[in-house]
């Protein structure tokens, strides 16, 4: 059972995976530390399937809260969560709304033209992702600072940046109801995922405007609250 469907860029499938493994484990009678647990999940996903994608969504699915991760060329994984002041929390919390635009995509299919760049060492791309990099420590200091009107601008350069990875990342439909929110309430914004489809992430200065004009452009709204426990088991006979 799931909230969201698959393939709308929210990380299901490492999800799915980090919870499957969690379940045989319990079965087993075995605990596990989510570092192992994020690792063996990658493990199937990367290694064994084959999947261009990354480690993020299997980590943060393990771990949950609001975590900073370091992926280090030794394939090691260092994780530590944010020291963000409670007031800080709720006003993030609060203030970032999610809509589905309506419709799925295959991330692997988004994602391979990316992996076969970046192992050919493409100049563009590499740039681009160490971009990425230092968009993601200077987001981490806006939360830790409480600085959120930062944050929400980062957003911002994240999807303009992101969206030159490739052309399927993006297209005239997610374009529209991108710049619609942002002329209506909306500070920043970004789609979450791979692209090309699953969710509008925004945070917004006018919440009531912004889900009112996105309602009327069709979207379903999303809500939802942060998560501190991670992949856990609910029942255990």
């Amino acid at each position: 059972m799931a909230d969201i469907p698959a393939g709308t860029g929210l990380g299901s499938s490492g999800s799915f995976t980090t919870a499957l493994l969690k379940a045989l484990h319990a079965l087993k009678k075995n605990l596990i530390h989510p570092q192992e647990l994020a690792a063996q999940a990658c493990h199937i996903e990367i290694d064994t399937l084959k999947e261009p994608v990354g480690k993020q969504d299997q980590y943060i699915a393990a771990y949950g809260g609001i975590t900073c991760f370091r992926f280090l060329p030794n394939d090691q994984v260092e994780a530590r969560p944010l020291k963000i002041g409670t007031d800080v929390l709720y006003n993030l919390e609060d203030n970032l709304l999610l809509f589905f635009t309506g419709y799925a995509r295959s991330a692997p299919d988004i994602l391979r033209e990316q992996d076969q760049r970046s192992r050919k060492n493409d100049r563009e791309m590499i740039a681009n992702l160490h971009l990425m990099k230092e968009l993601g420590h200077e987001s981490g200091t806006a939360l830790e600072t409480g600085d959120l009107a930062r944050f929400a601008e980062l957003m911002n350069v994240h999807w303009e940046q992101k969206r030159r990875r490739s052309a399927a990342m993006s297209n005239d439909h997610i374009d529209r109801l991108y710049e619609l929110g942002r002329r209506n309430g909306a500070v920043g914004g970004k789609l979450i995922g791979a692209g090309g489809g699953g969710f509008l992430m925004f945070y917004a200065e006018d919440k009531v405007r912004l889900r009112r004009v996105m309602r009327e452009a069709g979207l379903e709204e999303v809500r939802f609250r942060f998560d501190f426990e991670g992949t856990k088991v609910i029942v255990q006979s």
